[in-house]
Order: structure tokens, then C-alpha cells, then sequence
């Protein structure tokens, strides 16, 4: 068995760091020993995993499948020595993460210096970007999503309630009038996303009971919403964002929110990953640790974040 294992983590080594003389390195050996491991796994399944050269090591169809079941076999492993070691659960390895750029910045960049401290073996790359990330062939272990969630066979928990609010600043309704009611925007300026893959469908009312979603007119849009935010806040009309992203300039007098008792049922802030049999310990402690931070009303109110009010799931 001892020797199936040691198989096991020399092909991986490989794989990860893509020769032999690296693998190698790693563990104080000779390139030749870990060939021969590879040999050995290859003599012993009748296939082959790898395709080697003088020059680089590819990965055959097999060997890529079979790379992904050795990943969740050998962090299924780590848990279960981690989970009865003296020293408790114990997490190691390299974590990827994924968020879109304004959260982000906001309310999970500041949390990955903080877990790393509490898991000093974990790794983490994190990256902050706008358009939906494939998890499974961007191979990234975790997402935190905001918004309504595709269908899909991603995994999901939600972590909070993200609220949206039609605002504006004083410069701008006194100049061009208080909306009192979500058809009104149509003879407003409305400062709209452009980005295909957020507000798709419009801005979300709840008008006599039922959801509409209205797409308002206006003569500037953008990609990004800080810009918008920043053009609403310079009274360039009125926009849809989130709570937290606007929290600070409500309290401060610098925004309005208006139409707020139409205001839409809230959707979700989630942790998406793939699968959750095999999930390493260093996820499963990282989405602990967001429904954690999240759950905590003072987090939301201000207490060590940048960021404003979202309701608690």
C-alpha cells in the first residue's frame, strides 16, 4: 500500500510542477527514482498517464482524469490524518479563489490575509474579476457570487442577503425630481450596467405584489460599477447598487435612496464550488470561515471592513 502511495504523490508532484527533476527536488530524490514510481503506477493501471519528452511532460486524456481523482484521494488522506492529529484539523496546499472585482475589493480581499494567518500552510491565490469563472476547467476551488445564480451543477451556500437600493444624489433629485413611483425612471436619467453578465434583466421592483424588472433610459452606461457609482455620486443620475457598496454614502448624506417601498426581495451573496464529497479541508475551512465573518452582525455594520449594511442570510 506504502508503495501504491508513494506512486500516487510522485505522479502528482509531476503533474503540478511538470518534470521530473522538480518533482524530484521536492522530495530529496533522484529524477530517476521518480520515473521509476511513474513506471510502476503506469505498469500497474495499463495505461499511460503521461506523455515524456527531453523537453516537457504533457498529461495524456487519461492521465488528467486520473489527476483529479488522485487529488481528492490524496486530500481525502490529509483530512483524515489532520482530523485525529495532535495538533487538530490542519489545513495545507494551495487555495484558488475567485471574486467578482467590487465585492472583492471590499469584503474578501482584506479576509485572505486573516485566514492565511489562522492556516499558515495554505496558499492562496485570489482573483478578482468580473466575468463568471468556470471553476472546473479554471481550476479554482471556491467563488464568492453575488446575485441570482445560474442553474448549474456548482455547489452553492448562501452567506448573506444582498440588497438593492435605487439612489441618487441630492444635487441630482433637486435638479430633476424625486421619483415616486418605478415608472417614473423613464423620464430620468438612469446610470445602467452594460456588462451582459450583471443586471440582465433590469432594475428589480416589487410593483402589486408581483417582481418587475424595468430597463430605464439613460445617456451614459459603463462596464464598471464604481464608475457608476461615482458618476451617481458627481449627480449624474440615478443607479441601482448594491447596499454595501453605497452604505457609507447614505449614512453620510452624500447619496439618497429612493423607491425604496417597491424595493425588490433581495438576492444572495454564495460560496460556489464543485463538489462537496471530496472537498479539501482547506475549503470547507475557508467557506467556514465566510459564513462565519458574514453571520456576524458588527461585520456589516462597519466592525474591521471597509464595507456597509447586507442583510444576514
Amino acid at each position: 500500500m506504502s508503495d501504491r502511495l508513494t506512486q500516487l504523490e510522485a505522479f502528482v508532484a509531476v503533474a503540478q510542477k511538470g518534470s521530473l527533476t522538480a518533482a524530484a527536488a521536492g522530495e530529496g530524490v533522484a529524477p530517476a527514482m521518480i520515473g521509476r514510481r511513474i513506471d510502476a503506477l503506469e505498469a500497474r493501471l495499463g495505461v499511460k498517464l503521461m506523455l515524456r519528452t527531453t523537453r516537457r511532460i504533457t498529461l495524456t486524456h487519461e492521465g488528467s482524469a486520473f489527476l483529479e481523482d488522485c487529488h481528492r484521494l490524496l486530500a481525502d488522506l490529509a483530512n483524515a490524518e489532520a482530523s485525529v492529529s495532535a495538533g487538530g484539523v490542519k489545513a495545507a496546499g494551495q487555495l484558488r479563489l475567485t471574486a467578482p472585482g467590487g465585492f472583492g475589493r471590499r469584503h474578501v480581499a482584506p479576509l485572505v490575509p486573516r485566514f492565511q494567518a489562522l492556516h499558515p500552510e495554505v496558499r492562496i491565490s485570489l482573483n478578482l474579476a468580473d466575468r463568471v469563472i468556470d471553476l472546473v476547467h479554471e481550476s479554482y476551488d471556491c467563488a464568492v457570487r453575488v446575485g441570482d445564480l445560474p442553474d448549474s451543477s456548482l455547489i452553492s451556500v448562501r452567506l448573506a442577503d444582498n440588497r438593492r437600493r435605487c439612489v441618487a444624489a441630492p444635487s441630482y433629485l433637486a435638479r430633476a425630481g424625486l421619483p415616486q413611483h418605478p415608472s417614473d425612471l423613464m423620464r430620468h436619467e438612469c446610470l445602467t450596467l452594460s456588462s451582459e453578465a450583471s443586471q440582465s434583466r433590469g432594475w428589480a421592483f416589487m410593483i402589486d405584489g408581483e417582481v418587475h424588472h424595468l430597463r430605464p433610459p439613460g445617456r451614459l452606461d459603463c462596464t464598471d460599477g464604481q464608475v457608476l457609482h461615482a458618476w451617481c455620486r458627481d449627480g449624474l443620475g440615478l443607479a441601482w447598487r448594491s447596499q454595501w457598496e453605497v452604505e457609507d454614502d447614505l449614512r453620510s448624506g452624500r447619496l439618497v435612496a429612493v423607491l425604496d417601498g417597491y424595493a425588490a426581495s433581495p438576492n444572495g451573496i454564495y460560496a460556489v464550488f464543485s463538489h462537496a464529497r471530496h472537498l479539501p479541508l482547506r475549503v470547507r475551512l475557508w467557506i467556514d470561515y465566510l459564513k462565519h465573518t458574514y453571520g456576524a452582525p458588527s461585520y456589516w455594520t462597519g466592525a474591521g471592513t471597509a464595507g456597509g449594511v447586507v442583510q444576514q442570510a
